[in-house]
Protein backbone atom coordinates (compact mmCIF):
# COMPACT_ATOMS: atom_id res chain seq x y z
CA UNK A 1 0.00 0.00 0.00
CA UNK A 2 1.16 3.56 -0.65
CA UNK A 3 2.44 5.77 2.36
CA UNK A 4 0.37 8.78 1.53
CA UNK A 5 0.59 12.20 3.70
CA UNK A 6 -3.31 12.42 3.53
CA UNK A 7 -6.54 10.18 3.09
CA UNK A 8 -7.29 9.62 -0.14
CA UNK A 9 -10.29 11.60 0.32
CA UNK A 10 -8.55 14.78 0.69
CA UNK A 11 -6.66 14.09 -3.09
CA UNK A 12 -10.23 13.67 -4.29
CA UNK A 13 -11.01 17.08 -3.13
CA UNK A 14 -8.57 18.84 -4.31
CA UNK A 15 -8.44 17.27 -7.93
CA UNK A 16 -12.39 18.30 -7.56
CA UNK A 17 -11.54 21.89 -7.10
CA UNK A 18 -8.38 21.92 -9.46
CA UNK A 19 -11.33 20.69 -12.45
CA UNK A 20 -13.83 23.32 -11.57
CA UNK A 21 -11.13 25.78 -12.41
CA UNK A 22 -10.26 24.42 -15.09
CA UNK A 23 -13.76 24.36 -16.52
CA UNK A 24 -13.91 28.47 -15.52
CA UNK A 25 -10.88 28.72 -17.16
CA UNK A 26 -12.33 26.30 -20.06
CA UNK A 27 -9.67 23.92 -20.52
CA UNK A 28 -10.42 20.83 -21.20
CA UNK A 29 -6.66 19.40 -20.07
CA UNK A 30 -3.93 20.80 -18.21
CA UNK A 31 -0.23 19.30 -17.87
CA UNK A 32 1.37 20.42 -14.95
CA UNK A 33 5.40 20.79 -14.64
CA UNK A 34 5.42 22.49 -10.60
CA UNK A 35 6.46 19.53 -8.46
CA UNK A 36 4.66 21.28 -5.66
CA UNK A 37 1.31 20.87 -7.62
CA UNK A 38 2.25 17.32 -8.77
CA UNK A 39 2.81 16.70 -5.12
CA UNK A 40 -0.12 18.93 -3.81
CA UNK A 41 -2.81 16.65 -5.78
CA UNK A 42 -1.07 13.05 -6.20
CA UNK A 43 1.57 12.50 -3.02
CA UNK A 44 4.19 11.94 -5.49
CA UNK A 45 7.13 12.72 -3.57
CA UNK A 46 10.95 11.97 -4.78
CA UNK A 47 13.49 13.60 -6.40
CA UNK A 48 12.36 13.30 -9.92
CA UNK A 49 11.93 16.60 -11.34
CA UNK A 50 15.39 17.34 -12.94
CA UNK A 51 14.11 15.25 -15.80
CA UNK A 52 10.67 16.39 -17.22
CA UNK A 53 7.83 15.46 -14.76
CA UNK A 54 4.16 15.75 -15.82
CA UNK A 55 0.82 15.17 -14.49
CA UNK A 56 -1.86 15.42 -16.83
CA UNK A 57 -5.54 16.48 -15.79
CA UNK A 58 -8.63 16.03 -17.77
CA UNK A 59 -11.95 17.11 -16.99
CA UNK A 60 -13.00 13.50 -18.58
CA UNK A 61 -10.75 11.21 -16.07
CA UNK A 62 -11.31 10.28 -12.44
CA UNK A 63 -7.52 10.29 -11.94
CA UNK A 64 -4.87 12.34 -12.62
CA UNK A 65 -2.13 11.07 -15.27
CA UNK A 66 1.65 10.64 -14.24
CA UNK A 67 4.24 10.87 -16.85
CA UNK A 68 7.75 10.61 -15.85
CA UNK A 69 11.24 8.46 -16.35
CA UNK A 70 10.94 4.92 -15.99
CA UNK A 71 12.94 4.38 -12.56
CA UNK A 72 10.82 6.98 -11.03
CA UNK A 73 7.43 4.80 -11.60
CA UNK A 74 8.16 3.03 -8.33
CA UNK A 75 8.10 6.40 -6.17
CA UNK A 76 4.85 7.09 -7.85
CA UNK A 77 3.56 3.51 -7.00
CA UNK A 78 5.08 4.00 -2.92
CA UNK A 79 3.58 7.54 -2.38
CA UNK A 80 0.62 7.94 -4.60
CA UNK A 81 -3.17 6.89 -4.43
CA UNK A 82 -2.85 6.82 -8.63
CA UNK A 83 -3.41 3.10 -10.25
CA UNK A 84 -1.49 1.35 -12.40
CA UNK A 85 -2.79 2.27 -15.79
CA UNK A 86 -2.07 6.00 -14.65
CA UNK A 87 1.05 5.63 -13.74
CA UNK A 88 3.20 6.02 -17.29
CA UNK A 89 6.97 6.83 -18.10
CA UNK A 90 9.05 7.34 -21.03
CA UNK A 91 12.16 5.13 -21.46
CA UNK A 92 15.87 6.45 -20.45
CA UNK A 93 17.30 6.87 -23.46
CA UNK A 94 14.56 10.39 -23.93
CA UNK A 95 16.70 11.61 -20.47
CA UNK A 96 19.10 14.66 -21.51
CA UNK A 97 19.53 13.62 -24.91
CA UNK A 98 20.77 15.84 -27.59
CA UNK A 99 18.56 14.34 -30.37
CA UNK A 100 15.60 13.03 -28.44
CA UNK A 101 12.89 14.60 -26.02
CA UNK A 102 10.15 12.98 -23.42
CA UNK A 103 7.94 15.44 -24.32
CA UNK A 104 7.66 12.57 -27.67
CA UNK A 105 6.42 9.54 -25.73
CA UNK A 106 4.45 12.06 -23.80
CA UNK A 107 2.56 13.11 -26.74
CA UNK A 108 1.95 9.91 -27.55
CA UNK A 109 0.23 8.67 -24.31
CA UNK A 110 -2.07 12.14 -24.31
CA UNK A 111 -2.92 10.75 -27.86
CA UNK A 112 -3.64 7.02 -26.87
CA UNK A 113 -6.00 8.65 -24.03
CA UNK A 114 -7.74 11.09 -26.75
CA UNK A 115 -6.14 14.07 -25.03
CA UNK A 116 -4.28 15.60 -27.55
CA UNK A 117 -7.57 18.08 -28.47
CA UNK A 118 -9.04 20.83 -27.39
CA UNK A 119 -7.82 23.65 -24.81
CA UNK A 120 -4.89 22.44 -22.96
CA UNK A 121 -3.34 24.33 -20.12
CA UNK A 122 0.06 24.59 -19.47
CA UNK A 123 2.26 26.05 -16.64
CA UNK A 124 4.13 28.82 -18.61
CA UNK A 125 5.58 30.38 -15.78
CA UNK A 126 6.62 27.38 -13.91
CA UNK A 127 10.34 26.74 -12.89
CA UNK A 128 10.41 23.35 -14.55
CA UNK A 129 8.33 24.31 -17.95
CA UNK A 130 10.85 25.09 -20.38
CA UNK A 131 10.64 26.93 -23.35
CA UNK A 132 12.11 23.35 -25.19
CA UNK A 133 8.96 21.88 -23.36
CA UNK A 134 6.37 24.12 -24.72
CA UNK A 135 7.43 23.99 -28.39
CA UNK A 136 7.99 19.87 -28.29
CA UNK A 137 4.26 20.29 -27.35
CA UNK A 138 3.35 22.51 -29.87
CA UNK A 139 5.32 20.07 -32.41
CA UNK A 140 3.78 17.22 -31.09
CA UNK A 141 0.36 18.12 -30.32
CA UNK A 142 -1.12 20.09 -33.43
CA UNK A 143 -4.54 19.45 -32.62
CA UNK A 144 -4.07 21.47 -29.60
CA UNK A 145 -4.48 24.20 -28.61
CA UNK A 146 -2.07 25.78 -25.82
CA UNK A 147 -3.13 28.26 -23.27
CA UNK A 148 -1.32 29.22 -19.96
CA UNK A 149 -2.76 27.55 -16.52
CA UNK A 150 -0.30 29.30 -14.64
CA UNK A 151 -1.06 29.20 -10.90
CA UNK A 152 -4.22 27.36 -11.94
CA UNK A 153 -3.26 24.83 -8.99
CA UNK A 154 -1.80 27.07 -6.62
CA UNK A 155 -4.38 29.20 -6.33
CA UNK A 156 -6.78 25.92 -4.97
CA UNK A 157 -3.46 25.47 -2.75
CA UNK A 158 -4.37 28.91 -0.50
CA UNK A 159 -7.04 27.70 2.16
CA UNK A 160 -5.44 24.80 3.53
CA UNK A 161 -7.51 21.94 5.15
CA UNK A 162 -7.14 20.63 8.91
CA UNK A 163 -4.11 18.27 7.97
CA UNK A 164 -2.17 20.54 6.00
CA UNK A 165 -2.35 23.59 8.71
CA UNK A 166 -0.81 20.18 11.59
CA UNK A 167 1.88 19.59 9.37
CA UNK A 168 2.41 23.77 8.97
CA UNK A 169 2.02 23.99 12.81
CA UNK A 170 4.53 21.03 12.93
CA UNK A 171 6.83 22.67 10.07
CA UNK A 172 6.62 25.74 13.16
CA UNK A 173 8.10 23.83 15.86
CA UNK A 174 11.04 22.41 13.48
CA UNK A 175 11.54 26.36 12.38
CA UNK A 176 11.91 27.22 15.90
CA UNK A 177 14.28 24.48 16.94
CA UNK A 178 16.87 25.52 14.14
CA UNK A 179 16.58 29.20 14.60
CA UNK A 180 17.19 28.50 18.56
CA UNK A 181 20.15 26.21 17.89
CA UNK A 182 21.46 29.01 15.59
CA UNK A 183 21.45 31.90 17.79
CA UNK A 184 22.72 29.94 20.27
CA UNK A 185 25.61 28.69 18.30
CA UNK A 186 26.72 32.38 17.19
CA UNK A 187 30.15 33.88 19.09
CA UNK A 188 32.63 35.78 17.93
CA UNK A 189 35.43 33.48 16.31
CA UNK A 190 33.12 30.84 15.17
CA UNK A 191 32.64 30.11 11.73
CA UNK A 192 29.52 31.13 10.00
CA UNK A 193 29.85 27.76 8.29
CA UNK A 194 29.55 26.09 11.96
CA UNK A 195 26.40 27.83 12.80
CA UNK A 196 24.83 27.11 9.21
CA UNK A 197 25.41 23.34 9.92
CA UNK A 198 23.60 23.52 13.38
CA UNK A 199 20.85 24.97 11.25
CA UNK A 200 20.85 22.19 8.75
CA UNK A 201 20.91 19.26 11.89
CA UNK A 202 17.77 20.61 13.52
CA UNK A 203 15.90 20.97 10.19
CA UNK A 204 16.68 17.18 9.59
CA UNK A 205 16.35 16.42 12.54
CA UNK A 206 12.96 18.08 13.37
CA UNK A 207 12.04 17.02 16.74
CA UNK A 208 11.52 14.24 19.16
CA UNK A 209 8.05 13.36 17.70
CA UNK A 210 8.91 14.05 14.04
CA UNK A 211 11.38 14.85 11.54
CA UNK A 212 12.11 17.25 9.09
CA UNK A 213 12.71 17.21 5.08
CA UNK A 214 14.76 19.28 3.20
CA UNK A 215 13.92 22.74 2.18
CA UNK A 216 13.49 24.86 -1.06
CA UNK A 217 16.62 27.01 -0.60
CA UNK A 218 19.66 27.06 1.73
CA UNK A 219 19.98 29.45 4.68
CA UNK A 220 20.13 32.51 4.31
CA UNK A 221 22.90 33.87 6.26
CA UNK A 222 24.15 37.39 5.95
CA UNK A 223 26.95 38.65 8.48
CA UNK A 224 29.42 41.79 8.71
CA UNK A 225 28.83 43.56 5.95
CA UNK A 226 26.36 41.29 4.10
CA UNK A 227 23.62 41.95 6.82
CA UNK A 228 22.19 45.14 3.91
CA UNK A 229 21.46 41.93 1.51
CA UNK A 230 18.67 40.21 2.20
CA UNK A 231 19.39 36.26 -0.12
CA UNK A 232 23.18 36.14 1.17
CA UNK A 233 25.10 32.71 2.18
CA UNK A 234 27.31 31.62 4.36
CA UNK A 235 31.12 31.71 4.40
CA UNK A 236 33.82 29.94 6.26
CA UNK A 237 35.11 32.77 8.21
CA UNK A 238 34.98 33.06 11.68
CA UNK A 239 32.03 35.94 13.58
CA UNK A 240 32.42 38.97 14.11
CA UNK A 241 32.27 41.29 17.76
CA UNK A 242 29.69 43.90 17.75
CA UNK A 243 28.00 43.70 14.24
CA UNK A 244 24.82 42.07 13.37
CA UNK A 245 23.85 39.40 11.40
CA UNK A 246 20.80 37.79 9.38
CA UNK A 247 19.19 34.43 9.77
CA UNK A 248 16.65 33.49 7.39
CA UNK A 249 15.40 29.88 7.61
CA UNK A 250 12.22 27.40 7.20
CA UNK A 251 11.13 24.32 8.79
CA UNK A 252 10.11 21.71 6.27
CA UNK A 253 7.23 18.95 7.65
CA UNK A 254 6.42 16.99 4.58
CA UNK A 255 6.90 19.55 2.40
CA UNK A 256 5.52 22.46 4.35
CA UNK A 257 7.07 25.01 4.81
CA UNK A 258 7.33 27.55 7.69
CA UNK A 259 9.40 30.45 7.17
CA UNK A 260 11.51 32.55 9.99
CA UNK A 261 13.97 34.76 9.70
CA UNK A 262 15.74 36.54 12.83
CA UNK A 263 18.77 39.21 13.72
CA UNK A 264 21.50 38.36 15.91
CA UNK A 265 23.59 41.12 17.25
CA UNK A 266 27.24 40.29 18.88
CA UNK A 267 28.15 42.69 21.22
CA UNK A 268 26.47 45.87 22.05
CA UNK A 269 24.39 47.25 19.62
CA UNK A 270 24.43 51.09 18.83
CA UNK A 271 21.52 52.96 19.84
CA UNK A 272 21.01 53.71 16.51
CA UNK A 273 20.40 49.97 15.67
CA UNK A 274 18.38 49.47 18.49
CA UNK A 275 15.86 52.09 17.45
CA UNK A 276 15.94 50.32 13.89
CA UNK A 277 14.44 47.09 15.82
CA UNK A 278 12.63 48.86 17.85
CA UNK A 279 10.90 50.11 14.63
CA UNK A 280 10.35 46.72 13.05
CA UNK A 281 9.07 44.91 16.12
CA UNK A 282 6.87 47.80 16.56
CA UNK A 283 5.70 47.14 12.63
CA UNK A 284 5.11 43.91 12.86
CA UNK A 285 3.46 43.34 16.08
CA UNK A 286 1.38 46.10 15.38
CA UNK A 287 0.74 44.11 11.73
CA UNK A 288 0.23 41.23 13.36
CA UNK A 289 -2.63 42.37 15.97
CA UNK A 290 -4.89 43.66 12.71
CA UNK A 291 -4.48 40.87 10.70
CA UNK A 292 -8.09 38.96 10.01
CA UNK A 293 -9.82 37.24 7.85
CA UNK A 294 -12.06 39.63 5.41
CA UNK A 295 -8.74 42.18 4.96
CA UNK A 296 -7.13 42.46 1.36
CA UNK A 297 -3.89 41.93 1.32
CA UNK A 298 -3.11 44.91 0.58
CA UNK A 299 -4.26 46.10 4.27
CA UNK A 300 -2.18 43.95 6.13
CA UNK A 301 1.19 45.72 4.16
CA UNK A 302 -0.45 49.34 4.71
CA UNK A 303 -0.46 48.82 8.41
CA UNK A 304 3.53 48.17 8.50
CA UNK A 305 3.65 50.85 6.39
CA UNK A 306 2.27 53.17 8.40
CA UNK A 307 3.59 51.95 11.36
CA UNK A 308 7.71 52.20 10.73
CA UNK A 309 6.93 55.56 8.37
CA UNK A 310 6.16 57.19 12.12
CA UNK A 311 10.16 56.05 12.88
CA UNK A 312 11.19 57.47 9.40
CA UNK A 313 11.97 54.10 7.29
CA UNK A 314 10.13 52.19 4.63
CA UNK A 315 10.25 49.05 2.96
CA UNK A 316 10.01 48.67 -1.07
CA UNK A 317 9.91 45.28 -1.50
CA UNK A 318 6.52 43.43 -0.63
CA UNK A 319 6.03 42.32 3.02
CA UNK A 320 5.23 39.08 2.52
CA UNK A 321 3.50 36.36 0.66
CA UNK A 322 1.54 32.77 1.14
CA UNK A 323 3.08 29.80 1.80
CA UNK A 324 2.46 26.01 2.01
CA UNK A 325 3.86 23.01 0.17
CA UNK A 326 7.27 24.19 -1.20
CA UNK A 327 9.90 22.52 -3.56
CA UNK A 328 13.14 23.94 -4.78
CA UNK A 329 13.82 26.96 -5.69
CA UNK A 330 11.06 28.65 -3.38
CA UNK A 331 8.86 27.74 -0.25
CA UNK A 332 6.31 30.52 -1.46
CA UNK A 333 3.05 29.76 -3.08
CA UNK A 334 3.15 32.90 -5.81
CA UNK A 335 0.23 33.36 -5.56
CA UNK A 336 -1.10 36.15 -2.82
CA UNK A 337 1.12 38.71 -1.62
CA UNK A 338 1.50 41.32 0.95
CA UNK A 339 2.09 44.30 -0.91
CA UNK A 340 -0.06 47.15 -2.65
CA UNK A 341 -2.66 46.68 -5.61
CA UNK A 342 -2.78 42.84 -4.16
CA UNK A 343 -6.77 42.74 -3.25
CA UNK A 344 -6.74 39.05 -2.49
CA UNK A 345 -8.97 38.81 0.27
CA UNK A 346 -7.53 36.48 3.50
CA UNK A 347 -9.95 33.72 4.77
CA UNK A 348 -8.97 31.10 6.82
CA UNK A 349 -6.41 28.31 6.03
CA UNK A 350 -4.61 30.48 4.39
CA UNK A 351 -1.15 30.92 5.75
CA UNK A 352 1.44 33.67 5.12
CA UNK A 353 5.16 34.66 6.16
CA UNK A 354 5.23 38.10 7.29
CA UNK A 355 8.73 39.56 5.50
CA UNK A 356 9.09 42.29 8.13
CA UNK A 357 12.39 43.19 7.18
CA UNK A 358 14.69 45.72 6.54
CA UNK A 359 17.74 46.58 4.21
CA UNK A 360 19.35 49.79 4.12
CA UNK A 361 22.07 51.60 2.34
CA UNK A 362 24.96 50.02 5.42
CA UNK A 363 22.48 47.56 7.63
CA UNK A 364 19.88 45.32 7.75
CA UNK A 365 17.32 43.58 10.34
CA UNK A 366 15.14 41.19 9.68
CA UNK A 367 12.42 39.61 12.61
CA UNK A 368 9.74 38.02 10.64
CA UNK A 369 6.35 35.91 11.45
CA UNK A 370 4.68 32.88 9.47
CA UNK A 371 1.26 32.95 10.47
CA UNK A 372 -2.12 31.05 9.81
CA UNK A 373 -5.50 33.29 9.21
CA UNK A 374 -8.12 31.84 11.51
CA UNK A 375 -11.78 32.52 11.66
CA UNK A 376 -11.27 35.29 14.44
CA UNK A 377 -7.68 36.77 13.55
CA UNK A 378 -4.70 34.85 13.17
CA UNK A 379 -2.39 32.10 15.06
CA UNK A 380 1.59 32.54 15.17
CA UNK A 381 3.30 29.61 13.54
CA UNK A 382 6.47 30.29 15.17
CA UNK A 383 6.44 31.26 19.26
CA UNK A 384 10.51 32.32 18.50
CA UNK A 385 10.28 35.73 20.63
CA UNK A 386 9.80 38.55 18.19
CA UNK A 387 12.83 40.85 18.67
CA UNK A 388 16.47 41.59 18.74
CA UNK A 389 18.80 38.68 20.01
CA UNK A 390 21.73 40.13 21.96
CA UNK A 391 24.74 38.26 22.82
CA UNK A 392 27.20 40.03 24.89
Amino acid sequence: MPALYFHELEYQTRLAATKQAMLKSDFDTIILSDPANIFYLTGFDAWAFYAPLFLVVSCELNQPLWIGRFMDAVSAHDTTYLSEENIRTYPDNFVQSSTLHPVEPTALILKERGLDKGVIGVEMGAYYYTARIHAEFLANLPNARFSDAELLVNRVRLIKSPTEQHYLREAGRIADAAMAAAVDKCAPGVRECDVVAEIYSKQIGGTSEFGGVYTTSPPHFCAAERVRTPHGLWTDQPLKNNSALNIEIAGARLHYHCPISRTVYLGHPPDSYLRLADAVVEGLNTTMESIRPGMMAEEVELTWRKTIAKHGFEKEARLGYSIGVGFPPTWGERTASLRPGDKTVLKAGMAFHCMSGLWLENTGIVITQSFLVTENGNEPLTQFERKLSVKN
